[in-house]
């Protein structure tokens, strides 16, 4: 029998993943919210459909380039990570990813689709005429004694973590929304080391508290120093068993005391507290292997109505990445 997606209505409480626990803090109806308004992007919410039964849902989200519509889950520079399926034991996904591709292209009329999903194999999307990168990243297994976690982590990070307890260095867990203004500060500092601007704005920071920590499901971290001045920040997202890294900042001239290390072991420990098994902390970044994790790829899909859409988006990537060390350069030389 043939698979077919049927579109639900956005945000709406008609629709309820209970096919298992694999979706994602990425696939909430909080964090839709938190896209739509910063990305100005309109949510789609799908049933994926084996006749008469569901057998699995979609997540995304449809703006407009260039008056285009495409579909994005996520699309890259959403500071979102793993979107796209959400689908039962039964599911065959590469025939589910097919009834994807259609449905965006058809009933949708996008000219453009890309998905990120963490459940996705190269082998699901054989034979479908994609493109696609295989982002890799670091997973930190949260589930042995803390001792063993500890243990995994390379000898410098583990002085690190031991440095920054006896600078007197104390992490907290953060409540408030001012955290944003001090997180976004630290980052700019972050990026003007290397003469580039933050790829977001402090409102986007602002708008992901405002809608998602109010679920219990995000974590915020700031450390502090022995004046009680904080120097560095953590933002943690989780859910259904994993915590991931959303963001980090500190003061360039405040690394020394080691709080991003004390931030980070700070926000595994509450992890496993909290009965969390797996810790992702996202792709790219080589310093994130001293954390102990094991290497993870997972592929990042694309696929467009028309040949020439592909090249579109490629110089659509080429001049935002000029245009931010552009920017850049101009903060730093004014």
């Amino acid at each position: 029998m043939t698979y077919a997606f049927e579109r639900l209505a956005a945000l709406g409480n008609d629709w309820s993943p209970k096919i298992d626990a694999s979706q994602t803090i990425y696939q909430t109806p909080a964090w839709l919210t938190f896209l739509s308004e910063t990305q100005m992007g309109e949510p789609v919410i799908a049933a994926l459909k084996e006749g008469p039964e569901k057998i699995g849902y979609f997540t995304g989200m449809i703006v407009r380039k260039a008056g285009f519509r495409i579909l994005g889950s996520p699309f890259p520079g959403w500071t979102t990570d793993y979107m796209g399926l959400i689908l039962s034991s039964s599911a065959d996904k590469r025939k589910a990813v097919k009834a994807l591709i259609n449905f965006a292209f058809h009933e949708l009329r996008c000219v453009h689709l890309e998905v990120f999903d963490r459940n996705l194999t190269l082998k699901d999307l054989d034979g479908l005429n994609v493109q696609c990168r295989m982002c890799r990243g670091f997973e930190v297994d949260l589930t042995g004694e803390e001792n063993k976690i500890f243990s995994k982590m390379t000898s410098a990070c583990r002085r690190c973590v031991r440095k920054a307890e006896k600078e007197g260095i104390v992490v907290e867990v953060a409540q408030d929304l001012d955290f944003a203004d001090e997180y976004f500060a630290q980052l700019q500092d972050v990026f003007a080391k290397r003469l580039l601007v933050p790829t977001y704005d402090l409102e986007r920071v602002r708008k992901l508290i405002t809608h998602v920590h109010p679920t219990g499901n995000l974590l915020l971290l700031r450390a502090r120093d022995q004046s009680g001045r904080c120097i560095a920040t953590g933002i943690f997202p989780f859910m259904n068993g994993v915590m991931y890294f959303w963001g980090g900042a500190s003061w360039r001239r405040d690394q020394l005391l080691r709080p991003n290390e004390a931030i980070q072991w700070h926000a595994m420990k509450i992890g496993r507290q909290m009965g969390l098994r797996t810790y992702d902390m996202g792709g790219g970044g080589e310093y994130k292997r001293k954390y102990g994790g094991s290497e993870i790829e997972v592929p990042w899909f694309r696929k467009s109505k028309y040949p020439w859409i592909r090249y579109m988006r490629h110089m659509a990537e080429r001049s935002h990445k000029m245009s931010q060390r552009y920017l850049g350069w101009f903060r730093t030389a004014s």
